[in-house]
């Protein structure tokens, strides 16, 4: 099962990417907050597809754990977001495994920090 499957309950849309060109707010749906035509969304809340999401900065992180095979079978870590801060949380192989994690985390447009605080090894 992958990252996504299972974080987020989500299948990988078709048109999913990493770093998705973000969509105006005027164009993305159900974002509750009243448009202007120079509103953008900010880069730690951008989705799957470039519209708006709440959680899209880890959805892209998951993503990109998903697309990498060295990280594609680690099921005992999550993937969080505080703000513009990727959390990792939960076990992990080993410290080479959670180093990757990090720098493909890192990666991901709008990421401005990862913690790892609540990460272990074993």
């Amino acid at each position: 099962m992958g990252w996504l499957k299972r974080l987020f309950g989500m299948e990988k849309p078709q048109n999913a990417q990493v770093n998705p060109t973000p969509q105006s707010v005027a164009q993305a749906p159900n974002t509750n907050i009243a448009p202007t035509a120079t509103q953008s969304i900010p880069p730690e809340r951008v989705g799957l597809s470039g519209e708006y999401d709440q959680s899209g900065l880890a959805k892209r992180v998951a993503l990109a754990f998903d697309q990498d095979p060295q990280l594609d079978d680690v099921n005992t870590l999550w993937v969080a977001q505080t703000g513009s801060t990727v959390v990792l949380k939960g076990k992990v192989p080993s410290q080479d495994i959670l180093n990757k994690m990090v720098s493909v985390a890192r990666s991901v447009h709008g990421a401005t920090n990862v913690d790892t605080n609540q990460a272990t090894i074993g």
